[in-house]
């Protein structure tokens, strides 16, 4: 397993009490949201405008998150299609807010860009940023 986060950090979140299975260890759909989240940032972004999750793949839970823990989420678009991009997620934790860095999730999610009405578009070529 890597020791270092692949990709940007996209997303950075305090999990809280309310957020609690009944073992008492952080929800997965909690931290499944977070990643979608982070990921619906990166690909608006490189669609330049809406998209809309279609799949997730591969997801895997390597750690439980804690309450305390910092959820530091890091994305990277992996695959761009015509109209759809695959993007590889790694969810990390700063184990009680300051304590040590653990890769707790990792998925790839595919996201569609779409239009006003709905409908699938293509994504534009990479835009360049100075």
């Amino acid at each position: 397993m890597s020791t270092e986060p692949t990709g940007t950090l996209t997303l950075r979140n305090l999990a809280m009490p309310r957020d609690v299975n009944v073992n008492g260890d952080i929800f997965g759909g909690w931290v499944l949201s977070q990643m979608d989240i982070a990921c619906g940032i990166v690909g608006g972004e490189r669609a330049q405008g809406r998209v809309a999750t279609v799949a997730v793949d591969a997801m895997k839970f390597i750690r439980p998150v804690k309450v305390g823990d910092v959820l530091c989420i890091y994305t990277e678009v992996s695959r761009v299609g015509r109209t759809s991009m695959a993007i590889a997620v790694e969810a990390w934790v700063l184990r009680g807010r300051i304590g040590a860095r653990e890769k707790v999730t990792e998925a790839v999610f595919t996201f569609v860009a779409i239009d006003d009405e709905g409908r699938p578009r293509p994504v534009p070529a990479e835009v360049r940023r100075p």
